[in-house]
């Protein structure tokens, strides 16, 4: 049997904060990929990233799962877990992707 998140509770419908990595247009830096936090809407860089912004937010905030806020996809991730999960459902106020 496949492990089942126990972390699911947390997803939100979420508002995303930015149209890019919210820290890295604070800094002036660039990114790979986005990731959102299903918790407050937090836009953060990959860990592919310099920054790794999605980490360090999931760190300080504790909040566990992120969706891909990439054009084209549906995956989601917990951070505690370290489980990849179906994000195609969960409640996105306003656009699932950067433009």
């Amino acid at each position: 049997m496949a492990p089942t998140c126990t972390h699911l509770d947390q997803v939100r419908e979420v508002t995303p904060s930015a149209d890019g990595c919210e820290d890295c247009l604070k800094s002036g830096d660039d990114w790979v990929h986005l990731r959102l936090c299903m918790t407050c809407g937090h836009v953060g860089c990959c860990d592919s990233s310099r920054n790794k912004h999605a980490t360090r937010h999931f760190r300080g905030a504790q909040h566990p799962i992120i969706r891909s806020f990439e054009p084209g996809e549906d995956w989601g991730w917990c951070y505690v877990q370290e489980l990849a999960l179906d994000a195609s459902a969960w409640p996105v106020n306003g656009p699932v992707a950067h433009s």
